[in-house]
């Protein structure tokens, strides 16, 4: 299943992708700026306690699966997995619907 993109299509998916991209970095950013407080906070007011590494880990498991669907690193669930569902659903519907037209004739 080709698909013929005319300019306009390429360009726009291009933009969405750059966009995709800003977003991952701005969280990224928000990453790196935000922990060093909380780590800090930590340390002040609870040092016995280590509490900031919550944050820090669970932070950076998302920032790490952000990071995966950004740049089209997983091995599932990527564009060739979802034209893969599609082509598997299309052609059971399609199958669903030969079977019920060749049911109804004989009613």
């Amino acid at each position: 299943m080709e698909k013929n993109f005319t300019e306009a299509d390429r360009y726009y998916d291009a933009q969405k992708k750059v966009k995709e991209i800003r977003g991952f970095y701005e969280h990224l950013t928000v990453y790196v700026l935000c922990n060093p407080i909380a780590i800090v906070v930590n340390l002040m007011t609870c040092p016995e306690y280590l509490w900031c590494i919550w944050s820090v880990m669970g932070w950076g498991v998302a920032i790490i699966l952000h990071g995966l669907k950004v740049f089209s690193l997983p091995p599932f669930f990527n564009k060739k997995w979802e034209e893969k569902k599609i082509r598997e659903i299309l052609e059971k519907e399609n199958q669903q619907r030969l079977e019920n037209s060749h049911g109804n004739r004989f009613e």
